[in-house]
């Protein structure tokens, strides 16, 4: 069983890729980096549960209810706060980027005491704890909520998966150091670009390798693994991954991606790879399982991974190219 937690928020889409000044209505989902990592999992046919703190309204137990549609477990979240956090999206398109406004300061779950979650009792039975950089920087709170859980999870022997996950619209790189370097310690698995390890964790080494081996030696992970994109435009991508353990290297060939919605792209990654790592395969068959769910993520709307493992399996074994099942 996975167990993550997280702020999950109410998104706010401008339909059509219009702009934000354009828009007279928003389309409505949900999301959130460790939320759309359990739904990968649960989709996949694995155990996961997302835990958090919403407010008792409609708006955030819809939020629930998706959740718990998608096949992962909700029911041990708390529920208190005054609001659910918001982001608004405008999609990109050819040279222009897509844009992200946040409005969650403040939210249930970045003003959530950190005695409201047991986290010895939430942990038990559990197999793996997977946590984002984006939640320690919601709030002090919400670091030392993080901070909690991880100590929790190494005194139970489970294993730990980090996502970095940075996001400079939420804090500097300077401060993510600060209260990131020692929450990340030993953790099992790191997923983490070159460019974040080195301006948030201090590696002072260039290029995929050597970031891996010296975060390896610095930090005691086991493994780290890395999305890699190649992208002109807002479009289109080359989209492939890597991996690495014990001196040993793998990585997959590139896929070619036509994009409806990127955002939770890098999150199915994850998802995939804990999915596959769980479920005993052999971390050149995690990666490429991975790599194959995050490039079909790519063309779903909203910020979920609605794909199944036959689908993923599919796409692993060369079997896609669009054509029509009939």
């Amino acid at each position: 069983m996975l167990v993550t937690f997280g702020e999950l928020m109410l998104r706010l889409t401008t339909p059509g890729r219009q702009r934000f000044a354009q828009a007279e209505s928003f389309e409505v989902t949900f999301g959130g980096a460790e939320a759309n990592v359990a739904v990968t999992v649960a989709q996949l046919g694995g155990g996961a549960e997302f835990l958090t703190k919403l407010p008792e309204n409609p708006v955030a137990q819809r939020a629930l209810d998706e959740l718990r549609a998608l096949g992962v477990r909700v029911d041990r979240s708390v529920r208190g706060g005054d609001r659910i956090g918001v982001y608004f999206l405008e999609q990109g398109v050819g040279q222009r980027p897509g844009n992200v406004i946040y409005d969650r300061a403040g939210s249930a779950i970045a003003m959530a005491d950190p005695a409201e979650f047991d986290w010895e009792s939430l942990l038990a039975g559990a197999s793996w704890l997977h946590w984002s950089g984006i939640t320690p920087a919601l709030s002090d709170k919400a670091a030392e909520l993080t901070r909690e859980a991880v100590v929790a999870a190494r005194r139970l022997g489970i294993r730990v998966s980090f996502d970095m996950n940075y996001r400079a619209k939420l804090w500097t790189q300077e401060r993510a150091g600060q209260v990131l370097r020692p929450l990340v310690e030993g953790a099992h698995l790191c997923l983490c670009g070159p460019e974040e390890a080195r301006g948030i964790l201090g590696v002072k080494s260039e290029g995929e390798h050597p970031v891996a081996q010296e975060l390896m030696e610095r930090y005691g992970f086991k493994q780290v693994a890395m999305s890699r994109r190649r992208a002109e435009h807002a479009d289109a991508c080359q989209w492939g991954g890597a991996f690495f353990e014990g001196g040993q290297f793998w990585e997959t060939p590139w896929h070619e991606v036509k994009i409806v919605d990127r955002l939770g792209a890098g999150d199915s990654f994850t998802g995939g790879l804990i999915f596959g790592l769980l479920r005993g395969q052999s971390p050149g068959d995690a990666l490429n399982l991975a790599v194959a769910v995050s490039a079909l993520k790519h063309t779903i709307p909203g910020d979920y991974a609605r794909v199944n493992l036959h689908e993923a399996m599919a796409l692993v074994n060369g079997v896609g190219g669009g054509r029509v099942r009939r």
